[in-house]
C-alpha cells in the first residue's frame, strides 16, 4: 500500500472511530435526560403560599420535595412573581435571620421541607396580592450531577399557615449576599 493511501485509510478510519465515540455519547445523554425528564424523579407534597395583603410585594412558599436521585434544586420562577429565591432561616444573637441560598442539594429518598422557620422559597415583586384559595404555578429547575438540567411543573394553593406551626413571621430579617 503506498503511504498516501495508508494516510487516507488512517484518516478514515479516525474519523470512524470519532463518530461512533461521539454517537454512543450522544446516546448516554439522551437515555440520562430522559430518564431524569421522568417526573418520578423529585416528588412533591403539600405546596402551598401564603396569602398576602394589598401592597404587600413579598410572599412565601412551602413545600416537602423528595428525589430518588442526589439533585439540586437550582432555580425557581411563578407565574405570580418576577424573582423566587431559596432561603434558609437561623437562630444568630437570639435574632430569625434570612440567607439566600444558590441551589438547594436534595439526598435521594430523604423529604426536604420547605416550612415557615426553616428553609423556603421567597416570592419577590408579586404582580398582585395571593388570595386564599387561589392557585400558584411553579416552575422548579433541577440539575442533576451530570449537569443535565430539567424543569417540573408543581401547582401550589394559597392558604393561611397551619394555626400548630405557631411561627411569627416577622420576627426575621432579610439578609441578602
Amino acid at each position: 500500500m503506498s503511504h498516501a493511501l495508508l494516510q487516507h485509510f488512517s484518516r478514515v478510519l479516525m474519523l470512524t472511530l470519532a463518530i461512533s465515540a461521539a454517537a454512543a455519547q450522544a446516546k448516554n445523554v439522551a437515555s440520562a435526560q430522559k430518564a431524569i425528564a421522568d417526573k418520578s424523579v423529585v416528588s412533591v407534597q403539600n405546596a402551598w403560599v401564603r396569602p398576602t395583603n394589598a401592597g404587600q410585594e413579598v410572599g412565601a412558599a412551602y413545600m416537602t420535595l423528595t428525589s430518588k436521585q442526589d439533585i439540586n434544586l437550582v432555580h425557581i420562577e411563578s407565574d405570580v412573581t418576577k424573582s423566587v429565591e431559596i432561603h434558609s432561616m437561623s437562630m444568630q444573637n437570639g435574632v430569625m435571620k434570612m440567607r439566600m441560598l444558590e441551589t438547594l442539594p436534595l439526598t435521594a429518598g430523604k423529604p426536604y421541607q420547605l416550612a415557615p422557620g426553616g428553609f423556603h422559597l421567597m416570592l419577590f415583586d408579586l404582580k398582585k396580592p395571593l388570595s386564599e384559595g387561589e392557585q400558584v404555578n411553579f416552575t422548579l429547575t433541577f440539575k442533576h450531577q451530570n449537569n443535565i438540567e430539567f424543569k417540573q411543573q408543581v401547582k401550589a394553593v394559597v392558604k393561611a399557615a397551619n394555626t400548630e406551626t405557631g411561627n411569627n413571621n416577622d420576627a426575621h430579617e432579610h439578609h441578602h449576599h
